[in-house]
C-alpha cells in the first residue's frame, strides 16, 4: 500500500470540518499515541462479542459495520471513509455489539482508550468534538433507517452515493474520479436490495447522465440532480460550520 497521510493529520482534517478546533487543541490531538497497521480486504478488525481497548482511526481505505443473521446473511450497517473513527463508542461500551471489517485494503491507526481518555480529561473541547462524532454516527444510522424503510431502490442507491461523496469531500477525497471500490454486493447488503437491483439502478443513473462508475471509480456529472433523485439533505452529516454551537 502506498505511503499515506499521517494518521492524526487526517483526523484533524475531519474534526476541523465538523468541529472547528483551535490550534492549541490540534496540538493536543497530535500528542495521541497511534500505532499504524495495514489490513487486507475482507479482514475482520473486531467481532461481535470482542472486548476492545483501542479505537480504530481509518487512515486509508473503506470499512463497514455489520451484523449477521443466524442463517449467515450479512447486513451492512455503515460505511466508513478515511478520517472516521468507527468505534468511538467503545470508550464507554468496550464489548462490541457488532463487527467491523475492511472491504478494501486499509490502513488503520490504533489509538489506546487510555490515550484518548487522558486527552479528553485534559481538554474539554477535544472531548466535545469526539462526542460530536459519535452523535453524527447515530444521525447517519437514523437516516439509513429512513432510506431503507421508505425510499425506492433508485433513491436509496442515489442517496448512498450522495452521502459517500459528501463524506469523502469532508476530508478532501472527492475529486473526480472518486475512488469507489464498494462492490454491488456491498451496496446490496447495505440497502436491502438484490445485486440485480443495484446493477439496474446504477445503469439507469448512468444513462440519465448523473454518474459514471468504471473500474471502481466514480465521476459525478450532476450532483444537484443526483441529490434530487436521492431526496438527499446533508443536514444529518452536520458538516456545515453554521450548525456548530
Amino acid at each position: 500500500m502506498p505511503k499515506s497521510l499521517d494518521p492524526i493529520e487526517i483526523l484533524i482534517r475531519r474534526l476541523q470540518r465538523s468541529a472547528g478546533l483551535e490550534q492549541s487543541e490540534l496540538a493536543e490531538l497530535r500528542t495521541l499515541q497511534v500505532d499504524v497497521a495495514d489490513v487486507a480486504r475482507n479482514e475482520a478488525i473486531s467481532r461481535e462479542g470482542d472486548r476492545v481497548e483501542h479505537c480504530m482511526l481509518l487512515v486509508e481505505g473503506f470499512l463497514i459495520r455489520l451484523q449477521h443473521t443466524r442463517g449467515g446473511k450479512r447486513q451492512i450497517l455503515s460505511f466508513y471513509v478515511p478520517g472516521d473513527i468507527p468505534d468511538l463508542q467503545t470508550l464507554h461500551l468496550p464489548t462490541m455489539d457488532h463487527s467491523l471489517a475492511a472491504i478494501t485494503p486499509a490502513r488503520l491507526g490504533r489509538i489506546p482508550h487510555k490515550s484518548i481518555q487522558e486527552l479528553c480529561n485534559r481538554n474539554r473541547r477535544v472531548a466535545d468534538a469526539l462526542w460530536r462524532e459519535t452523535l453524527i454516527d447515530a444521525a447517519v444510522a437514523r437516516t439509513w433507517v429512513r432510506c431503507v424503510g421508505r425510499l425506492t431502490a433508485r433513491a436509496r442507491v442515489a442517496h448512498m452515493l450522495c452521502e459517500l461523496h459528501a463524506r469523502l469531500d469532508a476530508v478532501g477525497l472527492a475529486k473526480d474520479p472518486i475512488r469507489m471500490p464498494i462492490t454491488q454486493a456491498d451496496f446490496a447488503d447495505a440497502m436491502s436490495l438484490s445485486v440485480v437491483q443495484i446493477n439496474m439502478t446504477l445503469r439507469d443513473l448512468r444513462e440519465e447522465g448523473l454518474i459514471t462508475v468504471h473500474k471502481r471509480e466514480m465521476i459525478v456529472h450532476d450532483l444537484v440532480r443526483l441529490q434530487y433523485v436521492a431526496e438527499f439533505d446533508p443536514l444529518y452529516l452536520h458538516l456545515d460550520p453554521a450548525q456548530r454551537r
